[in-house]
């Protein structure tokens, strides 16, 4: 995996853990990551990152949650092959990517109601 794949922004309202998790999720799912490809180990990518290992830790739990790594002591965290029939794309990509929407407008201050307006308005390809 390369050094440059994830990025982390302090500055962020969305925490650090959801970034790593959500940037590696679509890289796995893009097929960007490919099935047995290995991740750095929790340290390694914390160093890299400048970020405590729990974190990192956090981050691959959820990821080891969804079936989207696998950690096997001695071959190290690596890209699990899909679950029979299943298809890496599904409304999961879609319901991350809303949650970090969500996070960030919600650390602006707006309300449900202006969320759920912006994205009326996206779909149908107005300006507000």
């Amino acid at each position: 995996m390369s050094d440059a794949a994830v990025r982390v922004d302090t500055a962020s309202p969305v925490p650090p853990y959801e970034q790593i998790r959500a940037q590696l999720a679509a890289l796995i799912n893009s097929g960007r990551l490919a099935e047995g490809e290995r991740l750095p180990t929790v340290r390694q990518l914390a160093a890299d990152l400048g970020l405590a290992a729990g974190t990192v830790a956090r981050a691959y739990r959820e990821l080891e949650a969804a079936s989207l790594i696998r950690t096997r002591r001695g071959a190290g965290t690596r890209v699990a092959p899909p679950p029979p029939g299943a298809h890496r794309r599904d409304t999961a990509e879609l319901t991350d990517g809303t949650r970090d929407y969500v996070a960030w407008a919600r650390a602006l201050g707006f309300t449900e109601d202006d969320v759920l307006e912006a994205v009326r308005q996206a779909l149908r390809g107005r300006k507000t």
